[in-house]
């Protein structure tokens, strides 16, 4: 991991902040446009992306959108060849999805949630293309952030989704790939001054890229670790870290969904006690669906990006965080999550999760049990 100087960095809380900002960028289009995600849905805010897409690739724009096959396996195939009828590139990654298998490939995901407009600007967080207010079965809005960055990290980022597309262009049998516009031979002149770092995580190269970033940052912590995570079901490595942290003095809290989506997300009340006893102030956000994955430690390091802290992102998908070491940035960041805390959250007291009713301990644990299983199935046990 290489931090690198000379950026400007914007915080995008949600989509409500996401989404014009996309837009814009991709109606000054000029040469090309790269997304990547793994929800799009045809709402509100889907249909307007959809429609800046579809215009810009009717002016010459050089549109590929990549998307999960799993994850945006309901997008109506009418409304795909209508965007590929206008001239967009739109690929699935993995798009065979077999229910009668529990092989690893089907849980190894496009989960990274990533645009970059001709190599000038990009966008990188855990906001899919789909509505705030679209969350069936939660409680809207959805609490979500990306950043917006221009400078001397767009090469970094370009290279990574141009490689990306490439290879699933070679692998679909696509048209012959025309190569994109060279980054490198754009000099940055902005004002930023933020330095940063483009981390994913892959099956090949770079396994345990984003895992260790987090590891290194709370092993040098000294004040505070804040992490906000909607899908928190932390490995031995990283639990015994955020224990560690607390013992030496260091503040850590964690603000984790209070809204359960499915079965499994209850495996993290299965570390409470653990973390509880040990001093970590644990809060759940309940006023509506958190879905966030970012941090900050010590007033200057932040992360934002797609990866959940759980084994399906930290083993499994394609991932794309950014870190970053600014002082204003990480301030604003903490800020904005001590809000959520502040209004909207329930504090899970070592007194409370004591009184919590029995068959939650016991779900807990049976979630915890099944997470286990199916790593050992894939062949992770021993890794988390």
């Amino acid at each position: 991991m290489r931090f690198i100087g000379g950026n400007d960095i914007k915080l995008l809380r949600s989509g409500v902040e996401y989404f014009p900002a996309l837009e814009l960028a991709i109606r000054n289009a000029a040469k090309e446009i790269y997304l990547q995600a793994y929800i799009y849905e045809p709402d509100v805010s889907g249909i307007r992306i959809g429609n800046a897409l579809m215009q810009a690739a009717q002016r010459g724009v050089s549109v590929n959108v990549l998307l999960d096959g799993f994850g945006s396996q309901h997008l109506p195939s009418r409304y795909v060849q209508t965007m590929r009828d206008t001239g967009v590139k739109l690929m699935f990654y993995r798009p065979k999805i077999s229910p009668w298998t529990l092989k690893k490939n089907r849980l190894r995901r496009l989960h990274s949630k990533v645009a970059v407009i001709d190599g000038r600007i990009a966008f990188v967080g855990g906001i899919n293309i789909i509505d705030d207010h679209n969350s069936p079965h939660q409680t809207p809005p959805r609490i979500d952030y990306a950043v917006r960055i221009e400078g001397n990290l767009l090469p970094a980022i370009s290279a990574s989704v141009h490689k990306l597309w490439r290879r699933l262009e070679w692998m679909h049998l696509h048209s012959l790939y025309v190569p994109p516009i060279k980054e490198s031979h754009h000099k940055y002149h902005g004002t930023g001054n933020i330095k940063a770092a483009f981390v994913i995580r892959d099956n090949i190269l770079h396994r345990r890229d984003i895992e260790s970033a987090y590891l290194r940052a709370i092993k040098a912590a000294h004040t505070e670790i804040l992490i906000a995570n909607a899908y928190f079901i932390p490995g031995r490595k990283f639990r015994k870290a955020l224990i560690s942290a607390a013992k030496r003095g260091v503040k850590v809290r964690l603000l984790l969904q209070g809204r359960k989506e499915y079965f499994l997300m209850f495996a993290t009340h299965a570390f409470y006690n653990e973390f509880l006893s040990n001093g970590i102030e644990i809060h759940e956000y309940r006023k509506s669906f958190m879905h966030s994955k970012v941090a900050v430690i010590d007033t200057h390091w932040a992360t934002i990006g797609s990866s959940n802290i759980d084994p399906f992102s930290l083993l499994l998908a394609r991932e794309a965080n950014v870190i970053i070491q600014d002082q204003p940035f990480a301030a604003e960041l903490h800020a904005d999550i001590e809000s959520l805390i502040q209004n909207g959250s329930f504090a899970i007291t070592p007194q409370e999760w004591v009184k919590a009713s029995i068959v939650k301990r016991i779900a807990s644990w049976i979630a915890y049990g099944a997470v286990r299983f199916l790593l050992g199935i894939i062949g992770h046990k021993n890794e988390h």
